[in-house]
């Protein structure tokens, strides 16, 4: 394992939500994917790490505090008692190295969304058990998302624990995939748009927006819902969100921008880009960004460096950095 170049740093610390991990059972079965990449046997390692190697990595880059979360696409994707026992496994070799390194890991639960209401007893067996700070959730659950009541008792849960749900980004649909993502270009191509390079942050947003529309945030008024890439390109169109969807139509108790600015934190996650940045901040407000990552995939020094670098007052460096993370989740 090759350890990040080492930076320093002006802010007093630095807590990082979106950094990944897995397990071998894992990567041998949902994860299996990852050994198709060039990097697999140094991705595998830094993945599975949870010791020191992970800690020397952390201290090279200045990050005091990773919130660690299982890798996609996570166990959203298996039938239910597969997702069951996956989940359970993975978040209690999670639980045992947080016990191990409290001061400098944090964990977010892998929740069995095929079965939603074992889902939200593992969140709070994870919260109240083992201090976890919320829970991580792969996008949709076999083509259905978040608005479809049958998941709400994860949200009623996650609102009563008082802890936030991360949307991650999983690839759309295969149908979606098909229509949208398939075309006169190489299936590389097809890979790389539907995912990474365009439609996994669009499928994202797209979640998002759903769950808005469907009323679940006017049912969960006080649920708190992360995620990440600088807001999956949701800042760049508030403006025309808010315009398309007055309370006239969508019947919701608040206006649509509402719930972007406060109930939806926004993560850095590896998208180390200015102007975006710069957008997110004029359309939520400092309050609502939060530094991460994205490790292994994302360099925690260049993470840094941005972060060091950002056109801010210290006062809001600090609430990227760490206070607004320590406010959400009483890290």
């Amino acid at each position: 394992m090759t350890s990040e170049s080492k930076v320093s740093k002006t802010t007093t610390r630095t807590i990082t939500l979106e950094e990944h991990f897995a397990t071998p059972t894992f990567l041998e079965g949902p994860g299996s994917h990852f050994k198709k990449r060039a990097d697999a046997a140094q991705l595998f390692d830094r993945l599975c790490d949870l010791e020191d190697g992970r800690i020397a990595d952390m201290d090279a880059a200045g990050i005091d505090v990773q919130v660690l979360s299982l890798v996609a696409p996570g166990v959203d994707q298996l039938d239910a008692a597969e997702s069951i026992e996956m989940a359970r496994d993975t978040n209690d070799v999670l639980a045992d190295a947080v016990r191990r390194h409290s001061s400098r890991l944090a964990g977010f639960a892998s929740l069995p969304t095929p079965a939603p209401d074992t889902a939200a007893d593992e969140l709070e067996r994870m919260v109240r058990e083992h201090g976890f700070k919320g829970a991580y959730i792969n996008g949709h659950t076999h083509g259905r998302y978040l608005d479809d009541e049958a998941f709400w008792p994860i949200l009623e849960r996650a609102e009563a624990l008082q802890v936030p749900l991360y949307i991650h980004p999983t690839p759309p649909p295969q149908p979606v995939i098909d229509a949208s993502y398939t075309g006169n270009f190489s299936a590389q191509i097809t890979t790389l748009l539907s995912m990474g390079g365009w439609g996994w942050h669009i499928e994202t947003a797209v979640h998002t927006l759903r769950l808005i529309l469907s009323g679940a945030l006017d049912r969960f008024p006080r649920l708190q819902l992360i995620i990440g890439h600088l807001g999956e390109a949701l800042p760049f169109m508030l403006p025309r969100i808010e315009i398309q969807f007055p309370t006239e139509v969508t019947k919701l108790r608040r206006p649509i921008g509402a719930y972007f600015r406060e109930n939806i934190h926004y993560t850095v996650s590896g998208f180390n880009f200015l102007p975006p940045f710069l957008n997110l901040l004029l359309e939520v407000g400092v309050d609502r960004i939060i530094f991460s990552a994205d490790y292994p995939f994302g360099s925690m020094s260049v993470a840094n460096t941005f972060l060091e670098q950002l056109p801010v007052s210290p006062a809001d460096r600090e609430k990227i950095a760490h206070g607004n993370a320590e406010a959400l989740m009483r890290i």
